[in-house]
């Protein structure tokens, strides 16, 4: 009788999830359906295809300002934007022959959301991109900006090596492409949007209305990003999953990944604890070394150029990077676990 009791108790304490980590929820380990084939997927959503998910604990909102500064604070870091640009590096994600830049081009900075004053062709982003010197964390459309009423938006202008930074300090990591997904769905199963199959609005994510990228209604009260919690939660309690800023998440990228992983377990086979390629290959940076992979879209996307606000749409850019409009959110398993991501099972 008293083994048995014992037995019970072991398996509540099994059950029960970990006690509460301050700013983060416990997203319950499950199996979902990952990707999309609705009429909105990409190529890169497709295939669907089932994966089962050890539990997690993720940060209810993206990073802020304010908790990017009391890192900067305690560790006196200097992201990657702060730093002066070096050309061996960079010339490693240009062409052959590209001829170096100007000194000044090589200052440190980052890139901006510069909006054209008229309409324009939609193929091309360096028409709304602008590289400007002395854009950071801290200055986000450059020098003369700062974020002295912003302590509450989503810190922007982060690399990805920036983001590990943080993680480390924090005892925590980024989240994978699929726990990251798993998370902003929220419950809900392959529905197109964070909060259901409703079309989007001013009053469910902070995206971009008007006509994209030359004119901007503010519908929505922000030309830029949002407070944190400025709208309503998904199902797990987790805010900005759709739009706000891009999220960094730990996966290479590959437009082809959902695909290779279908091959490689076999078709309708569940895949367990995905964590992305070996190595990336991405069509939109054909010459970086690599590109990983960020989520949930942002201020910036509208369904006339970048319907990114939903739960499978994928994005990527270079580690390197900074960018006005992308930033990060943590992961932490309930396991003690190495802060930064480990490199990737072989696909």
């Amino acid at each position: 009788m008293l083994m048995s009791t014992m037995l019970s108790c072991a398996l509540l304490l099994l059950l029960e999830p970990p006690a509460a980590l301050d700013g983060m929820v416990w997203i319950e380990g499950s199996e979902f359906l990952m990707g999309s084939d609705l009429p909105s997927a990409r190529p890169d959503e497709r295939p669907v295809h089932r994966v089962r998910l050890d539990g997690f604990w993720m940060d209810t909102t993206e990073v802020t300002n304010a908790q990017f500064a009391k890192f900067v604070d305690a560790t006196k870091y200097k992201t990657v934007a702060e730093r002066a640009v070096d050309w061996e590096e960079l010339k490693k994600q240009c062409p052959p022959g590209t001829p170096k830049p100007a000194a000044e081009m090589l200052q440190p900075g980052a890139l901006v959301f510069t909006p054209p004053t008229q309409a324009v062709q939609l193929n091309n982003p360096g028409q709304w991109w602008q590289w400007v010197n002395g854009a950071d964390w801290k200055h986000p459309e450059g020098p003369t900006s700062n974020i002295e009423t912003r302590w509450n938006h989503p810190v922007v202008q982060i690399s990805f090596e920036d983001a590990l930074a943080y993680c480390a300090w924090a005892g925590k990591r980024l989240p994978t492409e699929a726990e990251w997904e798993f998370a902003a769905r929220g419950g809900l199963v392959q529905k197109e949007f964070v909060w259901g199959l409703e079309p989007i609005d001013a009053k469910r994510a902070n995206t971009w209305q008007g006509d994209f990228p030359h004119k901007n209604t503010e519908e929505d009260g922000f030309v830029r990003s949002a407070p944190v919690k400025s709208y309503p939660a998904n199902g797990y309690g987790l805010f900005d999953m759709g739009g706000n800023v891009w999220e960094w998440t730990s996966d290479l990228y590959r437009m082809d990944a959902y695909a290779r992983d279908v091959a490689s377990a076999g078709a309708g086979v569940t895949i367990v604890n995905p964590k992305g390629p070996t190595k990336s290959a991405d069509p939109r940076n054909p010459d970086a070394p690599e590109t990983r992979v960020h989520r949930g879209g942002s201020f910036l996307c509208h369904a006339s150029y970048c319907s990114s606000y939903r739960p499978s749409a994928r994005m990527s850019c270079a580690p390197d990077t900074g960018l006005g409009h992308l930033g990060f959110r943590c992961v932490k398993s309930k396991a003690i676990e190495p802060a930064v991501p480990t490199k990737p099972s072989a696909q």
